[in-house]
């Protein structure tokens, strides 16, 4: 999907200052120059277009009482896509990718409990029909915010 400067300004708004406000998209046409509608459209044509991969709060689990881990599987290729499907239908899974890895599929974890957590690996572990998941819990928090800055696209950009 091609962005043009005024996705580019919009995505520099939201992903660490999303408007809590009962008209978000109101408060984004504004500080963009465009009407709600208009930037509620164009943020689920990014959403759409796989630049936005999801829109949502962060929160901190350890400040809920909730519990964290990193899991690794080792996930023969044929089972790559029904091992990320059955991943990812779960809410509590804030990110799954594969890696190049002999543990080649990594996900983490965000639960009200241990024992929810690892009622999921056990439930993934027995739909996948892969065993030995990799349960590494969370000891010591880091966190690093990453912010992209979008600059503008020069008129001459495309020629380079």
């Amino acid at each position: 999907m091609e962005l043009d400067n005024t996705d580019r300004s919009i995505l520099n708004v939201i992903q660490t200052g999303f408007p809590v406000d009962p008209h978000p998209y109101a408060v984004i046409g504004q500080q963009v120059g465009l009407t709600e509608e208009e930037a509620f459209n164009r943020v689920m044509n990014m959403k759409n277009g796989g630049v936005i991969r999801r829109i949502g709060a962060s929160y901190d689990s350890r400040g809920l009482h909730f519990s964290s881990t990193l899991c690794s599987m080792k996930v023969p290729p044929e089972k790559m896509d029904a091992a990320v499907k059955a991943i990812n239908k779960y809410y509590e899974v804030t990110h799954n990718y594969e890696r190049n890895h002999a543990y080649n599929l990594w996900f983490t974890l965000i639960a009200e409990s241990k024992e929810r957590i690892q009622q999921i690996l056990d439930e993934i572990s027995a739909e996948t029909g892969i065993n030995g998941i990799r349960n590494m819990p969370a000891v010591k928090k880091f966190k690093i915010k990453v912010d992209f800055k979008f600059k503008e696209k020069q008129e001459n950009e495309d020629e380079e």
